[in-house]
């Protein structure tokens, strides 16, 4: 598949996913009290608010990547410990239950023989799990490290709050490692292929 192919393809749920990603992080914060993302203007469908370059980028050469993060305070929140779990887990539910629903127009598409918007759904379904999946992953930035943080003690937390500044590098280079040594896909990819094949009825990997 060249990459034009693979943009038209991809793209629609590439934006789908990370926008409805970002927009369920903003929106559980907002009503947890924390109005920070919806001042900024991120509690919008418009997925180019939401798009971060590199991240995007590492989407279409390694079929894993992360959006620009919305801005969150957590000095609003009541219990910024137990909050901050609950808007890092609103991204990949999201994305999970848009997948979901892809998967239900990509049955509607296929029995109605409508292939080019079938195979559009498909990979809809299949960005959407990847994303949820590899964002519960425990290193900064990726919400699986929020979740994480919320959930040490106050001294572990703090000690892995330092990482948070190498967690881009070493994300990426966990991201290329796996083209050799496929650590992330061992990882991903039973979660992917179990729920794609409740939504779908096939193995999406």
């Amino acid at each position: 598949m060249n990459f034009l192919t693979k943009l038209f393809l991809f793209a629609p749920g590439i934006l789908l996913a990370i926008t409805v990603h970002e927009v369920a992080h903003g929106w559980v914060a907002d009503r947890l009290g924390d109005p920070t993302a919806r001042l900024a203007g991120r509690l919008t469908l418009n997925p180019l608010v939401h798009l971060d370059p590199l991240g995007t980028l590492m989407l279409f050469i390694a079929h894993f990547g992360w959006a620009k993060p919305v801005p969150i305070n957590p000095n609003y929140f009541k219990d910024p410990k137990r909050d901050i779990i609950w808007v890092s887990l609103a991204g990949p539910a999201a994305n999970i239950l848009a997948a979901a629903l892809c998967g239900v127009l990509f049955r509607w598409f296929n029995s109605s023989g409508l292939a080019l918007l079938s195979r559009m759904a498909v990979y809809a379904v299949l960005i959407n799990l990847i994303l949820a999946v590899f964002n519960l992953i425990p290193i900064p930035p990726l919400d699986g490290s929020k979740v994480l943080m919320g959930l040490l003690p106050a001294e572990q937390e703090y000690r892995f709050h330092q990482l948070e500044r190498w967690g881009p590098l070493i994300l990426i280079g966990i991201i290329f490692l796996n083209r050799r040594i496929p650590v992330l896909s061992l990882v991903i990819f039973p979660f992917v292929n179990f729920l794609g094949k409740i939504f779908t009825g096939y193995r999406l990997l």
